[in-house]
């Protein structure tokens, strides 16, 4: 018998009960006296101290590293559930702060740390267990770090400079209403409502809805842009100019622990494919009965049915996907519905969007989304399941080697979401749902890759661009001209749409993140060719995948994997399986 879910807030009693409760009063105290006694290992940190001594100080950076872990976490879990609180925003500010003090005091291991000679430094890493990548990946970092007293300003500069302009946005952008005409009502919704109306069957609500979302974002375009402006010249100064790295887009890559160049293939891979998106546009036109597609339709259903899923369908029929491919992955996502660890009520001043956040591996992640009854809400749960399962699988190592890489972060919740397609494609007797499901797919292919990519290839052009002074018309023309290339000749472009990018937050608070979701997206596909070739005895090696969280390099756990990133080939197969995709539909008489 399947249980019953109905949405509602999450209970964050595990982390705090209250910013104001002695549990954060006690923890921030805990967290003051560790820094001033680690201020003692300043001197017992030389090239030749005893392995025993070494451990202790990683391990007690371990332990109280777990504690701010908490504090971000609660801090922020507790602003997305009301961003327009003015107490939560300041609770926010103050750990953010408390943070970069903290981070300020306890500095010198680091720096201490990178500047060792290679013969130290291999001898102290070896035998460290979860500890050795997280050190050998600080060293790669060794070429582009400042002196001390340098670090520490960077760090109190970030509390007043990025995060403050990253707070400032989300905050202008929470507080958005948008008032729309549905069924000649004029109903008032959050971003989350009005997006779900860009799928409606109904060409003039989908025009609607975009042309209100970028009228509001366009009211403050000027602003917005300017605060975006701004966050990219204060990182461009930090990366290039003061630490030396070849560009924005390379300080994302070192981060990520990967090469330029595996960035760069995909990148251009994904470009030279474009016509794939382009053509499969072409067709939805035919069954949309346009002569072309509008901006406003890449989206929209070809069906007439407005099919809906209650929230307790759509947790049921995740879970239940999720025990078919593997029981595991059904018990370990139930606890975090068990210990009211998500967030899914629709409520005004609620932060957008859906995420997971997991930071102490002692405790399971928490989930936020915004569950509209809509079939994309039904994939989105799916997605930051798999994002909590990965969590969950890698907590098993300490806190330096429980988390996931970016390049690898969107693995687990891509192929959650393909698990859940393939079941429903699977269980579908009706041929005209079954082709909704497909072209579902080739929609959430282009949203996640090729879209993704040009987000990224705008951003390298933006931060050029920031840099140089252009003014913000000349970056919506740049936008603008980043679609016409992205759609060439398959779908028409209105002027609205050239504010679409200050509407994206990933561009705001960490650049190039967005060439992730098709890392992750094209790496599936290819892991994905695999289960289905080898059903059951690709399980416990995708559960190794997950559990290596981020206790070896991305490249690294690649290769184990038996996948080579490097080569342009392995990108063009994940696209060659979207040919395929779009192939079976060609081949499905128009209606």
């Amino acid at each position: 018998m399947t249980e019953t879910y109905q949405t509602g807030s999450w209970n964050l009693e595990e982390l705090f009960s209250s910013p104001e409760s002695k549990e954060v009063e006690s923890a921030i105290k805990q967290l003051e006296t560790f820094a001033e006694d680690f201020e003692g290992w300043r001197e017992k940190l030389t090239p030749d101290m005893g392995y025993e001594d070494f451990m202790d100080c990683l391990d007690l950076q371990e332990k109280n590293t777990r504690v701010i872990a908490r504090l971000f976490q609660y801090s922020y879990l507790n602003f997305s559930g009301d961003t327009q609180d003015q107490n939560a925003q300041a609770f926010v500010a103050k750990i953010q702060q408390f943070g970069a003090d903290l981070e300020n005091q306890t500095l010198f291991f680091g720096l201490w740390w990178k500047a060792l000679d290679s013969e130290a430094a291999d001898r102290l890493m070896k035998d460290t267990g979860d500890f050795e990548y997280w050190l050998r990946n600080m060293r790669n970092f060794k070429p582009y770090t400042l002196t001390e007293p340098e670090e520490k300003i960077i760090n109190v500069k970030n509390v007043t400079g990025s995060n403050a302009l990253q707070n400032l946005y989300t905050s202008i952008t929470n507080r958005y209403v948008y008032k729309l005409e549905v069924d000649g009502e004029e109903k008032e919704m959050t971003r989350g409502e009005l997006m779900s109306h860009v799928q409606s069957p109904d060409a003039d609500l989908r025009a609607r809805a975009y042309q209100k979302l970028y009228q509001v974002y366009g009211d403050d375009g000027p602003i917005l842009g300017q605060i975006y402006q701004s966050f990219v010249k204060d990182f461009h100064n930090e990366n290039v100019k003061l630490r030396g790295m070849k560009s924005t887009i390379s300080a994302r890559n070192l981060a990520n622990d990967l090469p330029d160049e595996v960035v760069e293939t995909l990148m251009d891979v994904a470009q030279k494919n474009s016509g794939i998106f382009q053509k499969y546009f072409k067709l939805k036109a035919k069954w949309l009965k346009v002569d072309k597609l509008r901006r406003y339709d890449i989206y929209a259903p070809v069906a007439k049915a407005d099919k809906k899923y209650s929230y307790d369908e759509a947790v049921n029929m995740v879970l239940e996907s999720f025990r078919e491919f593997d029981p595991d992955f059904e018990n370990l996502a139930k606890q975090v519905f068990e210990k009211e660890h998500i967030d899914s009520k629709v409520v005004k001043g609620k932060m957008g969007g859906a995420y997971n956040y997991g930071a102490d591996p002692a405790l399971l992640p928490y989930v936020l989304i915004n569950y509209n009854d809509q079939p994309r809400d039904v994939a989105t749960l799916a997605h930051e399941l798999g994002h909590s399962l990965h969590s969950i699988l890698a907590s098993e190592h300490n806190i330096f080697a429980s988390g996931s890489s970016l390049p690898l972060a969107e693995t687990a919740s891509t192929f959650a979401e393909m698990v859940l397609t393939d079941k429903l494609l699977a269980e579908e007797k009706d041929a005209g749902v079954r082709r909704d499901i497909l072209f579902a797919q080739m929609d959430d292919a282009f949203a996640t890759i090729l879209r993704q990519i040009f987000f990224a290839l705008f951003e390298r052009e933006a931060h050029d661009l920031s840099m140089k002074g252009a003014t913000i018309d000349e970056m919506n023309a740049a936008y603008l001209k980043n679609l016409e290339t992205q759609f060439g000749d398959a779908v028409e472009i209105s002027e609205e749409f050239k504010w679409e990018w200050v509407s994206i937050p990933h561009i705001y608070d960490r650049p190039f993140y967005v060439y992730a979701y098709a890392f992750g997206q094209l790496l599936v596909m290819a892991l994905y060719q695999q289960f289905k070739k080898e059903g059951a005895p690709f399980v416990p090696r995708y559960k190794e995948l997950l559990s290596a969280g981020t206790s070896m390099s991305p490249m690294n756990i690649l290769d184990r994997a038996g996948v080579d990133v490097r080569k342009a080939e392995f990108w063009q197969g994940g696209f060659d399986v979207i040919a395929e995709m779009l192939e079976k539909l060609e081949s499905i008489p128009v209606e």
